[in-house]
Parts: structure tokens; sequence; C-alpha cells
């Protein structure tokens, strides 16, 4: 079944002491435009977010908003400078010689010495880190398809009544047309009868004219390629590949025929039938500006 290009999804995991938030957002877009917003320091996995969200979307205007609080998995590593730290204990030997004391020293004098001690805080395995992002995405990414999904159904039931009612209207169509054929061989033999009176009225030339008036007004091709358009549409509304610009297309012709059946038939009411026809077009069109 198709899907919505409109959806929200979210997700919240904890993995190796980080609390990893993920939301996917989109609205419709002829063509996939994904940003991807995340705290700098992540941005080394931000291609490979990229491409998770590829395989998950084919087209549609997407955010993706995440948040890291690594508080827990800051490990602190402390570094001892050992030639500084000797250079300090030399130093308070010989302050000790010059006072003609005996040196003591110990460790915890030289730890208050400045750059003795630094702490830096660990290096991270980036492999990891952009392994657990990719892991809550495709959980948020889950539930983003499960709503599209869902408004997808919705769209298809709407999209299905407005095929049937076109079908309906192209029936009309089929139906009236002939008619419009022998209601213009009635006026034209009443009007030549009325211009000539008495005058013998040659059927033969009745036939011709209204052979040419019924070719010139003729709509078969066209409400055969109408039927032939509702057809493909259904089918590619049951289908679970993205099919939005195809139907984009397709919806083009169904239109283009139908104004090609107005402009040809000179009868009110089919007239009136196509109004109603291009009316469930354009809101046909709509509903498939959301279809991914």
């Amino acid at each position: 079944m198709i899907k919505s290009m409109t959806g929200y999804g979210r997700a919240r995991k904890t993995l190796n002491k980080r609390d990893i938030t993920v939301e996917v957002r989109s609205v419709n877009n002829r063509y996939l435009d994904c940003t991807v917003k995340m705290p700098r320091m992540y941005t080394f996995a931000e291609d490979a977010i990229k491409q998770r969200v590829q395989k998950a979307i084919s087209r549609g205007k997407v955010d993706v908003y995440i948040s890291v609080d690594a508080s827990a998995a800051d490990v602190a590593k402390v570094t001892v400078n050992r030639e500084l730290a000797a250079g300090y204990a030399e130093a308070l030997k010989t302050l000790a010689e010059v006072c003609g004391t005996e040196s003591h020293v110990t460790p915890e004098q030289l730890s208050r010495f400045p750059d003795v001690l630094t702490v830096t805080k660990a290096d991270e395995d980036l492999e990891t880190v952009s392994s657990d992002l990719c892991e809550v995405l495709e959980e948020a990414l889950e539930s983003y398809n499960a709503m599209r999904a869902v408004e997808g159904k919705k769209l298809a039931e709407d999209i299905l009544n407005r095929l049937t009612t076109i079908e309906n209207y192209t029936t009309q169509v089929e139906q009236r047309s002939p008619e419009t054929v022998k209601e213009y061989r009635e006026k034209l033999t009443a009007r030549m009868q009325e211009v000539l009176q008495s005058t013998t009225i040659d059927p033969q030339r009745i036939l011709t004219e209204a052979a040419i008036y019924a070719d010139k007004v003729a709509v078969d091709e066209e409400t055969v390629r109408l039927r032939s358009h509702v057809a493909q549409l259904r089918t590619m509304v049951e289908s679970d590949e993205p099919m939005g610009r195809k139907m984009d297309f397709l919806i083009q012709e169904v239109n283009r025929e139908a104004n090609t059946t107005g402009s040809k038939c000179n009868d009110v009411e089919i007239a009136r039938v196509v109004v109603g026809l291009k009316a469930e077009v354009e809101k046909m069109r709509e509903q498939v500006q959301n279809v991914e």
C-alpha cells in the first residue's frame, strides 16, 4: 500500500552509557532532501545516518534531529609527566642539600606541582558511536514509517473512491455520446425540411453529414484511455513501491483526456459531466501530492 510523505517518528535508547534520542519528521517535496541536526562532535556519523534515511525514504523534505547525553560515558584519563616530576624531585633534593637537611620527597608533594598530573578525556570509539546512533535511528524510522503507512491507507481509500467516481463519469459520457449524433441527425433533417420544404431531401446526404459529425465528436479513444489510466492508478495504489511520481504523471494524462473530451463534445450534458470529472481529477491530484 502507498505511504504518505508526511510523517513523524521518535526513538530513545541508552547504549554504551549514552542517552540517545532521534526524531524524524518530513513534509512533501518533489525529491529527497535530508537534513541532519546533531551535536557538532558527532558529525562524523552524518553520512552513515543519511545513507540509512535514503534506504527507508524515497522522497520528501526529511529532518533528522539527534541529541546525545554522554555525561555517563565520559571517562577521565590521568597521565603523569615523568620527566617533569623527576626534575621537581631533583630540585627538592638540591634545596635540601643547600639547607643542610635530609630530603623527604613524597608523591603527594610532587602531585601539587603544575603539569605533573594531566587529566584528559578518553578517546571515543567512533565506529561504536556511529553504530549506536544508527541503531536508534532505525527504531525512529520504524515508528515514522508506521505513521506514514496509516496516512497512506487513508490516502489510498480516498483516491480509490475518486477513481470510481471518474469511472462513473466516463460511463455517462459513453452513454450520452451516441445520443448526440442521433439528435444532430434529427435536427439536421428537420432544418433541411424547413429550408427545402416540398423539395425531396437526399437521405444519403443526411447520413454523410451525420457521419462527419459523429467522427468529429467521437470520444471513444479518450474514454478508452481514461479507463486504462484509472486501471493503472488502481494498481499503483496497491503497490508497496513508491508510486507518487508515476501517479502524478498519470493524473496529468487523465486531466488531458478529460479536456479533450470536453472540447470535442458540443453537448451541454456531456460538458456538465466533464466539469464534474475534472473536479474529481483536481481533488485527486492534491491527494497524490502527499504520496511518496
